[in-house]
């Protein structure tokens, strides 16, 4: 069940264009280096961290869970 649900979010064919994929590790990388800054709130770092992690992961692996379940297709064509 674990591994589906990895495949689900990580796999995929590409479904993200270059700039989605840029900005989206760009923004990724940005937002988790900010969160690595020591803050008051360790809670509020920690979902940053997280955040811009899983946007950086997206960025790089040109996949996006989210927008395949909108486009209605886990498989759906990257556009260029």
């Amino acid at each position: 069940m674990a591994n589906d649900i990895i495949n689900d979010v990580f796999g995929g064919e590409r479904n993200l264009t270059t700039k989605e994929r840029a900005i989206s590790v760009v923004l990724g990388l940005g937002l988790a280096a900010a969160a690595a800054q020591p803050r008051p709130n360790k809670f509020l770092s920690l979902a940053a961290l997280v955040a811009g992690s899983l946007l950086a992961i997206r960025g790089a692996t040109g996949h996006c869970a989210a927008k395949s379940l909108m486009n209605g297709s886990s498989h759906a064509p990257a556009r260029t």
